[in-house]
């Protein structure tokens, strides 16, 4: 096994080993946390350790178990002669477990990795701040979830990503239910019956369908359908993993993400930018990218009625989100309006859509986890949770509210913030599509966003509306954690060629023209 094989393994592994640790710790808080981000810094040693390779352009692959072998099915030519000759007619995919690191999984591996560490740094302020109860359960299932998430990012097939999307929903469940009361346990229960209904009920349907057609589930450069796929099966399949991916909340499958808002913020953090939505947007640029290819998209007009019900999303719950006092209300309808941005990217189906949705899905994680981390911050610090209640208080907490205004303008997409890079590649996209429909929408989105989060950072430091309130900024370890993905949000912006470069080895160089 080269040492390839073995990093892709032990970033699966080495998180649920954290978590047994983690669970052995119970009675000693300070080392279970240092647990938790020695666990946390390992893994993304072991993703790092992979980037290399994937540069080079290799994929290291792992079999970890054969489910179903394959096999090939063959004819007897001339079975009456002396010499009876098995002829190959067809060859049929086994089923297995199996990792593979290539450009856009590595890009989540790398988000999902990095932000594990930033995110147990703030949950140990959060979590003591706001005195949780059970919090080795929460860092125990946030391991889990963390290996699950990178399960998905590393997956070589459908059925493996399959796998792994599903344990990422039922090991967040039981922290979406954290809190433990009647209002946690409703919102844990809408949560999982709309991912596990989505899923068992349209991406397993779609998964079992593909299989039957192409005999294999095996992610492939160009898809797996061969050179004549019937349009009608093509077009109700890219339906069904649309829709089967319910992670990705595009309406009508949006609801269960601002239900899951009852759980603590670190937990949102977790839902919102590090694995749970951007596993669902991930899958479904996985599948268009392997199983489909970009050129059969194209070629399906559904893929533009697609497009058009994100562009719808992207509208629909933005101006719901200007509506809601509640801040985790609103951050959580706007991360609905953000993952649409991604799943249009993708459906425009050409070169700089796959660029821009790819890029788009590390942009506005740092972005968003910058917003919920500060809206924890301030529930911490003041027990604040609506919008027309933090008039002033930055004044008091300039830190929380100096890089809120940060994650603010990354999700608007306006400089210095990376997420002007993927914004720009998706109005790329858009033109080349030819579709003034969707290049509006990219354009109105943008704006509605400043409508709805500019305010907010603009009157936190309007005068105190109560100047005898006895307010202070958070614990230390949120504020580091809130500085380190603020910085991560402009970081991005003078560096954003990593990024670029691994996406662009999905789509080749020679591909990206700026007009048609």
């Amino acid at each position: 096994m080269s040492s390839a094989q073995l990093a892709m393994l032990f970033c699966i592994v080495v998180p649920l080993l954290g978590a047994v640790v983690i669970r052995l710790l119970d009675k000693s808080p300070n080392i279970r946390e240092t647990a938790t981000i020695v666990t946390a810094v390992i893994t993304f040693l072991l993703v790092i350790s992979l980037y290399p390779a994937v540069q080079d352009g290799e994929t290291p692959n792992l079999v970890v178990l054969d489910v179903i072998p394959g096999y090939e099915q063959t004819q007897i030519e001339n079975p009456s002669g002396d010499e009876a000759i098995p002829v190959p007619v067809e060859s049929v995919s086994g089923i297995s477990i199996e990792l593979e690191a290539e450009p856009l999984g590595m890009l989540f591996a790398l988000m999902a990795s990095f932000l594990w560490i930033v995110t147990s740094i703030y949950s140990i302020g959060y979590m003591r701040g706001h005195h949780e109860q059970n919090q080795t359960r929460f860092y125990v299932f946030f391991a889990i979830a963390i290996s699950s998430a990178l399960g998905v990012a590393l997956a070589a097939n459908g059925f493996t990503l399959f796998l792994f999307y599903e344990a990422l929903t039922l090991s967040t469940f039981p922290l979406v239910s954290h809190a433990g009361d009647e209002k946690a346990r409703k919102g844990a229960r809408i949560y999982l019956f709309m991912l596990l209904g989505t899923s068992v009920s349209f991406l397993l349907l779609a998964l079992i369908w593909t299989w039957s057609i192409t005999k294999s589930l095996d992610f492939a450069v160009d898809g797996i359908f061969g050179d004549n796929p019937d349009p009608t099966v093509t077009s109700i399949l890219l339906v069904l993993y649309v829709f089967g991916i319910g992670k990705a909340a595009l309406m009508p499958f949006h609801r269960w993400l601002p239900t899951a808002m009852v759980a603590p913020t670190p937990v949102s953090a977790l839902l919102h930018a590090v694995a749970v939505v951007k596993a669902g947007v991930f899958s479904i640029l996985k599948i268009v990218i392997y199983l489909f290819g970009i050129d059969l998209v194209a070629q399906l007009p559904v893929h533009q009625i697609l497009a058009y019900v994100a562009a719808y999303t992207i509208i629909a719950t933005a101006l719901i989100a200007m509506r809601k006092d509640n801040l985790k209300a609103r951050l959580a309808y706007s991360t609905v309006s953000q993952l649409s941005y991604i799943v249009l990217g993708t459906l425009t189906a050409n070169a700089w859509g796959i660029i821009g949705g790819g890029m788009h899905m590390l942009m506005h994680a740092f972005g968003k986890i910058t917003l919920f981390f500060g809206a924890g911050a301030i529930l911490v610090a003041t027990h604040k949770t609506e919008i027309s209640q933090m008039t002033g208080i930055g004044r008091k907490m300039p830190i929380t509210m100096t890089t809120f205004f940060i994650g603010c303008v990354a999700i608007i997409g306006a400089p210095p913030t990376g997420a002007m890079w993927s914004k720009w590649a998706l109005l790329v996209a858009t033109a080349n599509a030819q579709d003034m429909i969707l290049l509006a929408t990219v354009l109105f989105g943008s704006i509605l966003s400043a409508a709805y989060f500019l305010p907010i950072a603009i009157r936190a430091f309007y005068p105190l509306q109560n100047e005898s309130a006895e307010i202070t900024e958070a614990p230390l370890p949120i504020l580091i954690a809130l500085v380190v993905s603020a910085f991560g949000c402009i970081f991005l912006f003078f560096f954003p060629n990593f990024a670029f470069d691994l996406m662009t080895k999905l789509v080749g160089a020679s591909t990206l023209e700026l007009l048609p």
